[in-house]
């Protein structure tokens, strides 16, 4: 049974719509293109704003999987504790390598216990 059966839209509406939301993505980019070009300088509000974005991102997609590890909140998941034992190293050595090592290791030790 396809995906399409399960609807009540047909197949030529929800091409439609995928078309109309491509395009409509593509102008919003587009608008920022065409606007970036028209400033000699970007004000520094904006630089400041836009330096804040990556961690946010990092955040908004690391977060959820500590705290909701298999879809129900959980303070005490290996997941969560071997996240903070990274995130101190990190903080404390500003190393990648080692964070990503110390994470890794303390969440096998921990699944395992």
């Amino acid at each position: 049974m396809s995906v399409l059966a399960a609807t009540t839209m047909s197949a030529p509406a929800i091409w439609s719509i995928i078309v109309i939301a491509g395009i409509g993505t593509y102008l919003i980019r587009l608008s920022f293109i065409g606007a970036w070009g028209r400033f000699n300088t970007v004000p520094p509000v904006v630089t400041r704003a836009l330096s804040l974005v990556p961690a946010a991102v990092m955040a908004a997609l690391v977060l959820p999987g500590l705290f909701y590890a298999d879809g129900d909140f959980d303070l005490w998941s290996a997941r969560l504790l071997a996240g903070i034992l990274a995130a101190i190293v990190a903080v404390r050595f500003r190393n990648v390598l080692a964070t990503v090592t110390t994470g890794m290791v303390a969440l096998w030790i921990l699944q395992a216990i």
